[in-house]
């Protein structure tokens, strides 16, 4: 079974290469979430079609119109028939283009929605190593502009885009059908140097739009890490420090605005060029043809009005196109997010765990964050079901890695992990999290309510459930002191608590989510000796019947652990219980004596406690006292 997974490799680089891809890449990607709406695009593409009919059907109609009002053939009811359908093309063109709007809005809503939803799913299913490298300011900027980009695409390209091609299709069937090859020409000449040219200069400014969303995400990440980080900005008074550093980035961001800017002036003014050269050829050519009396003056009008009905939206193709362009590249991004890879996955039909005991066991554990630092070596160890092992070592010795392989956040690169005799690889994820809890070093906190951050651990938990949790976490009493009770806010990131009060509210958590397999990562670090020693008391009747790992730098507090590990550069060193590893005066022993002398050295008359005193001697004399007490107690356990 070793061999089985132990030539799983690191990825050299996780991050999907930023590059350019094309838009009908990014399109082909968008497409699929359109899909299982055909009944409603088919019926808004036909609402377009109607409308565009409406549109043209105006300046043909006004034709007749105007050539009825000749008083040579001048009919009354003819006109006033007129005038009524020339009032009801109008409507039509209002209605079927609101109605058209309304049937397609649910389908541009729901594919935001299910494209913002699969990019919430996939960021949490990337790995730690993806979310330790992210910065946090761009990466929501970058998905904000993704789901906006995807309505702008949608609305931009079905209501604007399309429209206008099948109107140039109807005018210009129109135009070869009754008039001569010039009106065609001009006006097909017109429309390919417009669009030659929009395209060209739009594409030359796409970089521009590129490099300010970049520039943006910059700005946002460095102003969103500076508010997070308030605090330490205010103790070492660097406020202007940051207020420059942010300026920088605006500063860059404002250089690429004004480019973008200028270069777009530039693209509208040779697009009214050539506009305006169209338009007058046609006119002209139209005058003549009336003064040859080959045309009339309705023909005058009806040229006249299909070449503002072409040229005002033509007019802002230039717009439209760069509106779409910035969104595709606003989606580009969003989508690279969709396509990072994802390192930890479930493997195919990959059953849930089952948990008979909860046994836990490293089998020849090897791990490297980077293939050039290797973490763990060989790491060897057993927690049988329901009992406590404890590991200890200075920082950087791989002690808090042990739990995050254990949680899978990694693969670990050589050996295995197994609950139960189950390779955790080959189980589901979310069955694996789902039996192990824990209490970690750092706690960090949802901006909600103390209630909602203790049943974050079992969301389905009652109140009385949630308050007894609280009660065995020693922080009941302090919650019911509070004004608003279980119902106080708790700040970002738990701000608005002490470093204690946060550790309780991560230990009523753990204990309300009830699993089998209990880590604890320092998890009374935060905490005063009195508070310290009457959660240590909670903690062991909690973790009695479960299986439980300790991470621990306070020595006194895993005296009673079936088994310590000492851990030095990712080697297993020392193992044993407390008594046989005093008994062997290693590294172990050298680190309860230092840790006792400090304890000594907080125990003299100025920090005031109640042995203050004392003489060195008699300090010692109780702190031995206290250890032999300690081991009687655990050579009594059965």
């Amino acid at each position: 079974m070793r061999g089985r997974h132990a030539s799983t490799s690191l990825p050299v680089d996780r991050h999907v290469a930023r590059t350019e891809r094309g838009a009908w890449q990014t399109i082909q990607l968008l497409l699929p979430y359109l899909w299982g709406y055909g009944g409603r695009i088919a019926a808004a593409l036909t609402c377009l079609v109607l409308a565009k009919v409406a549109n043209v059907g105006v300046p043909v109609l006004m034709k007749h119109i105007v050539d009825s009002l000749d008083p040579r053939v001048a009919v009354l009811s003819v006109p006033l028939a007129m005038l009524v359908a020339y009032g009801l093309l109008r409507l039509s063109m209002t209605v079927f283009t609101e109605l058209r709007e309304f049937l397609f809005a649910k389908v541009t809503q729901r594919a935001v929605r299910r494209i913002g939803l699969t990019v919430f799913r996939h960021l949490h299913a990337l790995s730690l190593r993806f979310h330790l490298a992210r910065q946090t300011g761009g990466l929501t900027r970058d998905v904000e502009r993704g789901q906006r980009g995807i309505s702008t695409l949608i609305s931009f390209a079905l209501f604007s885009i399309l429209p206008t091609l099948v109107e140039i299709a109807f005018v210009a069937a129109i135009l070869i059908a009754r008039y001569d090859w010039t009106f065609i020409a001009i006006t097909a000449v017109a429309l390919a140097l417009y669009i030659f040219f929009t395209i060209a200069i739009t594409e030359w400014r796409t970089h521009f739009r590129r490099e300010m969303n970049d520039l943006d995400s910059k700005a946002n990440t460095r102003a969103i890490d500076s508010l997070i980080n308030y605090e330490t900005v205010k103790y070492f008074g660097n406020e202007e420090w940051e207020a420059s550093r942010y300026d920088e980035s605006l500063q860059r961001w404002e250089r690429a605005a004004v480019l973008s800017q200028t270069s777009l002036s530039a693209l509208n003014i040779g697009q009214s060029a050539i506009i305006a050269i169209a338009v007058a050829l046609i006119m002209w050519r139209a005058t003549v043809g009336v003064v040859d009396g080959r045309m009339t003056i309705g023909d005058l009008v009806l040229v006249n009005g299909f070449m503002l009905q072409l040229y005002v939206p033509l007019n802002f193709l230039g717009v439209i196109y760069r509106e779409i362009r910035q969104a595709l590249a606003d989606m580009e991004r969003l989508f690279r997010l969709i396509e990072e890879h994802a390192e930890i996955t479930d493997a195919p039909h990959a059953p849930p765990l089952a948990v008979h005991g909860g046994e836990v066991r490293f089998d020849h554990v090897n791990f490297a964050y980077e293939p050039d630092r290797q973490i763990l070596h060989d790491v060897t160890f057993t927690i049988p079901a329901h009992r406590h092992v404890a590991v200890v070592g200075p920082s950087g010795s791989g002690k808090s890695t042990l739990a995050r392989l254990l949680y899978r956040f990694y693969d670990v690169t050589g050996g295995r992990i197994t609950i139960d005799g189950q390779d955790i690889r080959d189980v589901q994820q979310a069955s694996l999290r789902a039996a192990i809890g824990i209490v970690p070093q750092d706690t960090v906190l949802f901006n909600d309510t103390i209630e909602y951050n203790i049943a974050y651990g079992r969301p389905t938990a009652t109140h009385d459930e949630i308050v007894q949790a609280a009660k065995l976490a020693q922080i009941h009493d302090f919650v019911s002191r509070l004004p608003r009770g279980y119902s106080t806010p708790v700040g970002e990131r738990g701000l608005k608590l002490s470093g204690g009060e946060k550790q309780r509210v991560a230990i009523a958590r753990a204990i309300l989510k009830d699993p089998a397999i209990l880590i604890f990562d320092e998890a009374t670090s935060a905490l005063d000796s009195r508070a310290e020693k009457a959660i240590q008391a909670e903690l062991k009747l909690i973790a009695r019947d479960h299986t439980s790992l300790t991470i621990a730098h306070r020595l006194s507090t895993i005296v009673d652990a079936d088994l310590i590990l000492v851990l030095e550069h990712g080697h297993i060193v020392e193992r044993g219980t407390h008594v046989a590893l005093l008994a062997a005066n290693g590294i172990y022993a050298r680190m309860w004596r230092l840790q006792q002398d400090e304890r000594h050295d907080e125990s003299t008359p100025a920090t005031g406690h109640a042995d203050a005193g004392l003489p060195e001697t008699a300090s010692r004399t109780l702190d031995r006292a206290a250890t032999a007490a300690a081991e009687a107690t655990l050579r009594s356990a059965p």
